[in-house]
């Protein structure tokens, strides 16, 4: 039996890209996976890397959980749990941590990225927070870990702890593979498909959010940035801002871009946007309304605790393990 290890932070509403890189792979996969469990986790533990308002954090936690839930995952293939109510996931985390070097952490490129735009203030977390993303992974001997373009350093150093605890101590964890989607992986923003779609955009016209009014959504892709071409093709170079829409529209119809691109040979830009436009609605319509029912529902709680549950069988496992691996404790 293999297993898929996953999550997601809490710290701002869903966008269609992140719809389309994570949960939508999350569904498919659990569709196709055959002998495979899921272990999917709200990852509130690596959110406090930054500062947070307590009530906001906890709404964050719950809404996301729904929407995973809203977007189709079955909870009777998938373990949905909070990482922090798994608190294996800490310890193990400062196992990783001691067995892995400073220069390693301080190489990750996101933790250099966010060092230039913070030059001060920078909590310890947010240094070694590879680290926990590891634990999260190696808790589960997870054979197959989703992940975005930006995340492929954080899976090779989790394999390189992996590999190097196993030396050290024997054989303890399963070294991962990832799994990067053939399309979708990335979607840009709307106004500047250089940059990759997110919340953290001051204009709310680059991004859609999952719980975005419809009409809102219509209008953003309406009114996403193109070129002078009259053309629709795919040229990530020359047309970025209709290459981007075109992985859009591939991503939610499960079509090839070629076939993608086929399709829409003839239409004017206005009709693509329209036909993108209305897909993005077909698709997150039904999510919405589903995510009214489960938001504030005492299955929600249910679904959780049932997911911590049987994470956390597995977590006292690995953690006995590893304590008897490396001598710590009593026994």
């Amino acid at each position: 039996m293999k297993r898929l290890v996953s999550g997601i932070k809490p710290t701002g509403e869903i966008t269609l890209g992140n719809y389309i890189g994570a949960l939508k792979q999350f569904v498919d996969l659990q569709n196709t996976l055959k002998d495979t469990e899921f272990f999917i986790f709200i990852a509130d533990l690596h959110a406090i890397t930054v500062p947070q308002e307590k009530s906001e954090l906890r709404k964050k936690i719950k809404s996301i959980a729904a929407i995973y839930l809203a977007c189709g995952l079955n909870p009777e293939k998938v373990n949905l749990f909070i990482q922090s109510e798994v608190i294996e996931h800490a310890y193990l985390g400062y196992i990783m941590e001691s067995n892995a070097y400073v220069g390693e952490m301080e190489r990750m490129t996101q933790y250099k990225d966010k060092k230039v735009k913070q030059e001060t203030g920078i909590r310890t977390s947010l240094l070694t927070y590879p680290a926990l993303m590891a634990a999260d992974i190696l808790m589960y001997d997870a054979n197959i870990v989703p992940i975005g373009e930006d995340q492929t350093q954080h899976l090779e150093l989790t394999r390189t702890i992996a590999n190097r605890f196993n030396n050290l101590y024997g054989d303890t964890f399963i070294v991962p593979e990832g799994f990067t989607p053939k399309t979708g992986a990335r979607i840009k923003s709307l106004t500047d498909p250089s940059k990759k779609m997110s919340k953290t955009e001051d204009n709310p016209k680059s991004y859609v959010l999952l719980l975005d009014d419809l009409n809102q959504i219509k209008n953003k892709i309406k009114s996403a940035v193109t070129d002078s071409d009259t053309k629709v093709y795919y040229d990530l170079e020359n047309k970025p801002g209709i290459s981007n829409l075109l992985t859009i529209y591939a991503s939610l119809k499960d079509l090839s871009i070629k076939d993608t691109e086929n399709l829409f040979k003839d239409s004017s830009y206005k009709e693509f946007k329209e036909s993108v436009a209305d897909v993005v609605v077909e698709v997150i319509k039904p999510i919405q309304e589903k995510y009214k029912t489960l938001i504030n529902s005492k299955e929600l709680d249910d679904i959780l605790t049932l997911g911590a549950q049987n994470a956390r069988i597995i977590a006292e496992r690995k953690i006995k393990k590893v304590n008897q691996r490396i001598g710590l404790g009593r026994k």
